[in-house]
């Protein structure tokens, strides 16, 4: 890879250079290759590439990250490639099957598997072994993202961050409406009526029915129904008539005490709407912790886990835990390993979690300060390993889940909100469609 301009003369002029261009510049610089050949660890030193899979939204705090490794590293220099979330796992495909693949990469668990299978990235499960990283990872993020990848115990991604779904409520509409905090599913509903006045444009609920709409949805039908498990035998449970009669009572919010144009929300405009409107509650995850602060300071919210059922007892949806992948056509993988180990160590990992109010990776970063001050993310971090909460898997591991959840079924969801499809035919077509996914990768690994 020939040496590209230091990332610091880079910055001023990144943002104007379209995203096609960044990556056909990439690919001519660095010769990566998506379909042959399985790279080199070179020298350690020289240019690396690294996209960020939540380019924008995270860019200023990997800048930080970046500019703290070349101090640290004086011989390297990464190319810094922010791609937006929506369009990663796309881009992703295009540079598997064209060329143009990065050193290193931004990787959640939702499309591991897709990229595992095309042979992507490389296996780190051994790099960690003989690193400063053995033994600092949370296990149960290492169990998740080597599980997501779908080979057995085999490891393709340094898990860097955990995320889980948050009931944000405006703290001082529900204490001037005389309004419990909704810990209970019954308050909720209760609260989505009552901080409703959609004349003066006041709505209890902002629900989330653009890109992303997926896995909120699913969080809602599983927190109400209770049921532990997305599978039952080969079938999956998405279309139990539990899950059907709490997805119908989720779904009938929409226009009633949430804003018509909830129908084409992700995540950033019901954040918007959050935090400069009169919404009473946001189902978002801990990655927008930081942005209600922002806006609100930490007096006028608060961030709950979900709900808990009538018997007391809190079911979540898993959300995928984000990682970094080093990906096998790299000419320079010992540098590019240099910058996920240094990316993933205490300092690093508790920079980048504090900036996006997410769950450390690294042990040692979630003693820090920062997440006992955070209460959402300390609140989200108890759920996941406390025992008070019974986590439904979500099957990451299947090549087609990232399609199936999004591009296949996000125009579906839309369709329920605008009644169009009833809450029954979409969920029967969800399960039908995994159940077939299901049935191909147990037939592929039993080969």
């Amino acid at each position: 890879m020939s040496n590209s301009p230091h990332i610091h003369g880079r910055r001023r002029t990144a943002a104007a250079l379209s995203l096609a261009t960044v990556l056909a510049l990439t690919a001519t610089a660095c010769g990566a290759d998506g379909t042959g050949g399985s790279g080199a660890e070179g020298s350690g030193k020289g240019t690396i590439t690294f996209w960020d899979n939540n380019g924008g939204v995270r860019t200023a705090v990997w800048q930080e990250i970046i500019k703290d490794f070349e101090a640290a590293n004086p011989g390297i220099e990464v190319t810094y490639v922010p791609v937006p979330s929506e369009d990663v796992q796309s881009k992703y495909d295009t540079a598997i099957a064209g060329g143009g693949l990065p050193d290193v990469g931004g990787v959640g668990a939702a499309y591991l598997a897709n990229m595992v299978a095309q042979d992507a990235l490389e296996p780190v499960g051994d790099r960690i072994k003989g690193s400063a990283l053995d033994g600092k990872l949370v296990p149960a993020m290492v169990d998740s993202v080597t599980s997501a990848g779908g080979r057995a115990d085999e490891m393709y991604s340094v898990p860097t961050s955990a995320s889980n779904g948050t009931l944000y409520y405006r703290t001082d509409l529900f204490k001037a409406a005389g309004l419990e905090p909704p810990t209970t599913w019954d308050r909720f509903y209760a609260a989505a009526e009552k901080l409703t006045d959609a004349g003066d444009n006041k709505f209890g609920y902002t629900i989330r029915g653009g890109a992303g709409s997926i896995a909120p949805a699913l969080d809602a039908m599983y927190g109400q129904s209770g049921i532990t498990s997305f599978w039952e035998g080969e079938k999956t449970t998405v279309n139990d008539p539990r899950n059907v009669a709490a997805l119908e009572k989720y779904v009938g919010l929409y226009k009633r005490t949430t804003p018509a144009a909830d129908v084409n929300n992700d995540f950033k405009k019901m954040v918007a709407q959050f935090d400069t409107g009169t919404i009473g509650m946001l189902s978002h995850n801990l990655g927008s912790y930081t942005d209600h602060v922002k806006a609100l300071g930490k007096e006028k919210f608060a961030g709950l886990p979900n709900p808990v059922g009538p018997d007391g007892k809190r079911v979540q949806v898993s959300n995928p835990v984000d990682g970094l992948g080093l990906f096998r056509t790299s000419k320079n993988k010992a540098a590019a390993w240099k910058f996920i180990e240094f990316a993933a160590s205490r300092e690093s990992n508790s920079k980048w979690n504090e900036s996006a109010g997410a769950i450390p990776a690294n042990k040692e970063a979630q003693s820090d300060p920062w997440v006992r001050e955070a209460e959402a993310t300390r609140l989200g971090a108890q759920a996941l390993t406390d025992g008070s909460t019974t986590i439904v898997e979500l099957p990451y591991y299947l090549p087609d889940w990232n399609k199936i959840s999004k591009a296949d079924n996000e125009p579906n969801f839309q369709k329920v909100l605008l009644g169009r499809m009833t809450p029954k035919q979409f969920l029967d077509t969800l399960a039908e469609q995994l159940d077939a996914a299901r049935a191909e990768w147990n037939e592929q690994n039993a080969r």
